[in-house]
């Protein structure tokens, strides 16, 4: 699987009740944020435009070069910015184990 497939397969696991409540969200892949070349994703709100939710390439694929761990981390790090977008803040984050 590619990493777009895997980023598309995190987002398809999502419980239906939990998909349906998404609007007006883009989520897009980037090679990496140019301020934060470490950070694994991103989720962005700004008044009067779609929430982003940036899932970064690089660092994920550096950090985790054995594919089925990559493939965990994609999913790990879709559900924690898809988390943000419904309000779970860093502190819940860790104690769920999405950190």
């Amino acid at each position: 699987m590619s990493f777009d497939e895997h980023v598309r397969a995190a987002l398809d696991s999502l419980p239906p009740q939990l998909a349906r409540a998404l609007e007006n969200v883009a989520v897009v892949i980037e090679e990496e944020d140019p301020d934060d070349p470490h950070l694994y994703g991103l989720w962005q709100s700004h008044p009067y435009l779609p929430d982003k939710i940036t899932i970064f390439r690089r660092p994920l694929v550096e950090s985790f070069p054995e594919p089925r761990k990559l493939e965990e981390e994609i999913r790990i790090t879709v559900l924690h910015e898809l988390a943000h977008y419904f309000g779970i803040d860093e502190d819940r984050l860790d104690e769920l184990g999405y950190s």
